[in-house]
């Protein structure tokens, strides 16, 4: 792993991992928390999930009691808000993360949806809030709460998932519990989830109210400097694809087709296409699509490239996707880092 930070914890997937598979392992995945005293043992006999506020039914749900509810799985990408943010320019604060900020894994545990009907919503609630098991480092600072829209919090994909690739949720990543929010940036996504609370009036607190803001344009992309416009929480992850078996400034054959292989995926739904060009965006060759594990997982792509002589080659790729969305040309750029999705070029040697 990449070490970001140690405290919190900050640990970045290097990128060839991805080039072994749709799935990202366990001991690979990478990792962010926002504040530092996070516990390094559960007692997962003495662990409760509490379930309150505008509920008919007040729950405390030990681990046992959720395995023996119906069980769901999906596979989804979980990604920062920030992934790729050390490479904006100009260059932002926050963590300088390369493209090593997300992962896809096969989630296991119960819906949302059947927890909050064995509690019984009541009349009037619009939000659900979660929160974990870790807490600010100093007096005063705000625990880490994240909410929901209701109708989201029911859609039947939110999940409360205690596997992750079929073994139990690691430290790092959550155990006992963690929220799964298919579609959306990682930061919905509560870790030791231990607190559900819903809500009848909106949630205002500072991580929904004031931090995970982009600016209220379309893909969130302004000029440095750029002043005047609104903002609007952070929601819909947006597409991306990835050449994962070149490398920047690396060497291939003169005289022989380049094959190039990779992973996309479409963001809040499934990848439509893929499409690769070999002169970096003059000319485009649709990709061979691979198994799809589901809407909101990494898919892979491959194609072969023609032969070329000596020199540079761009090799560009651009995911569109199910809902007809695809991706800029050119970077994107806002002040905080988030959402990056422009279309990824690795340049490389041919000799």
């Amino acid at each position: 792993m990449i070490l970001q930070r140690t405290r919190p914890p900050l640990l970045e997937t290097p990128f060839a991992v991805f080039d072994a598979g749709v799935f990202t392992p366990n001991d690979r995945f990478y990792v962010r928390w926002h504040w530092a005293e996070i516990p390094t043992s559960v007692d997962a006999e003495a662990f409760r999930l509490t379930v309150r506020g505008h509920v008919e039914t007040a729950l405390s749900l030990s681990l046992d009691a959720l395995a023996r509810m119906p069980r769901f799985e999906i596979a989804a990408v979980n990604q920062c808000s920030g992934n790729s943010r050390g490479l904006f320019v100009p260059r932002v604060p926050g963590a300088q993360w390369a493209h090593g900020a997300m992962g896809n894994a096969l989630w296991a545990g119960v819906r949302l949806k059947d927890v909050l009907d064995r509690a019984g919503v009541r009349a009037g609630a619009v939000q659900v809030r979660f929160a974990g098991l870790d807490e600010p480092v100093v007096s005063g600072a705000p625990h880490f709460r994240k909410s929901l829209a209701l109708d989201h919090a029911r859609d039947g994909e939110v999940m409360i998932a205690y596997a992750m690739n079929g073994a139990q949720l690691p430290l790092l990543n959550g155990f006992p519990l963690r929220l799964i929010v298919p579609g959306r940036y990682s930061t919905y996504w509560v870790k030791m989830l231990s607190d559900i609370e819903v809500l009848d009036t909106p949630d205002d607190q500072y991580w929904m109210k004031t931090a995970y803001r982009i600016p209220d344009v379309p893909g969130a992309d302004v000029r440095p400097g750029q002043t005047g416009y609104g903002t609007v929480p952070i929601d819909r992850m947006v597409p991306r694809a990835f050449v994962t078996n070149l490398q920047d400034g690396g060497r291939v054959a003169a005289g022989a087709p380049l094959a190039v292989r990779g992973i996309a995926f479409g963001g809040d739904c499934g990848v439509r296409t893929v499409d690769v060009s070999g002169d970096g965006g003059a000319s485009w060759i649709p990709a061979r699509l691979g198994a799809d594990a589901g809407a909101y997982s990494f898919r892979r792509f491959a194609v072969s490239l023609p032969a070329s002589a000596a020199g540079t080659r761009a090799i560009t790729v651009l995911c569109t996707n199910t809902n007809g969305l695809a991706q800029p040309l050119d970077p994107i750029w806002n002040g905080a880092g988030f959402m990056q999705n422009g279309v990824e070029t690795v340049t490389v040697q041919v000799a």
